[in-house]
C-alpha cells in the first residue's frame, strides 16, 4: 500500500459532515444493541464484510477518524438494518443508547403480537373447521353423539395427563 493509499482511507480537516455523520451513526447503532466493538467486527465478517475491531474504534473515535469505503457501508448498513440514507443521515442527539433500544424492543413485540394474533386466528379457523366435522359425526345419531362425548373426554384427560 502506497502512502497516498493509506491517506485516502484516513480522515483529515477536510472530511465530509456525512462521513462524520456514519461515524457517528455507527457508534449509535452498535451503542444501541449493546455491542463491542470486537461483537460488531464479527457481525460484519459474518455479513462478508470484514472490518476489525481496531479499525471499527478508529472509525468511532480516532483522531482523525478513519474513513469507511463503500463496501464497509454496505456492510454496516446489513448489519444494523441500515439504507444507505439511513447510514448517512444525522444521527439522533437525544435517543440515547437505552431509549434506542427500547424502541427496538417495543417493534420487535408489536410484531411478535401481530404474529401471535395471526396464529390465533389460524388456529381459531381450525377449530371451527374440526366443530363442523365433530358435529357433522354426531348428527348421524344419539349413539355416535354419545361416543364422541366419550371419546372427547378420553382424549382431554389423557392430554391433560401428558401436558400437566
Amino acid at each position: 500500500m502506497s502512502s497516498n493509499d493509506g491517506a485516502a482511507r484516513t480522515a483529515g480537516p477536510e472530511r465530509p459532515v456525512p462521513e462524520d455523520y456514519v461515524a457517528d451513526r455507527i457508534k449509535q447503532e452498535r451503542e444501541a444493541r449493546g455491542w463491542s466493538t470486537v461483537a460488531l467486527a464479527e457481525k460484519m465478517a459474518e455479513a462478508g464484510h470484514p472490518v476489525n475491531q481496531a479499525a471499527i474504534w478508529r472509525i468511532e473515535s480516532g483522531k482523525p477518524r478513519r474513513r469507511v469505503n463503500l463496501d464497509e457501508a454496505l456492510g454496516f448498513c446489513q448489519v444494523f438494518g441500515l439504507t444507505m440514507d439511513e447510514l448517512t443521515a444525522p444521527p439522533m442527539k437525544h435517543a440515547d443508547p437505552a431509549i434506542r433500544g427500547i424502541v427496538r424492543e417495543w417493534i420487535e413485540n408489536k410484531a411478535a403480537l401481530a404474529r401471535a394474533k395471526r396464529n390465533v386466528e389460524i388456529l381459531e379457523s381450525q377449530i371451527d373447521h374440526e366443530d363442523f366435522e365433530l358435529k357433522h359425526f354426531a348428527s348421524y345419531s344419539d349413539e355416535h353423539k354419545a361416543e364422541l362425548e366419550q371419546l372427547i373426554r378420553r382424549e382431554e384427560d389423557a392430554w391433560k395427563r401428558q401436558h400437566p
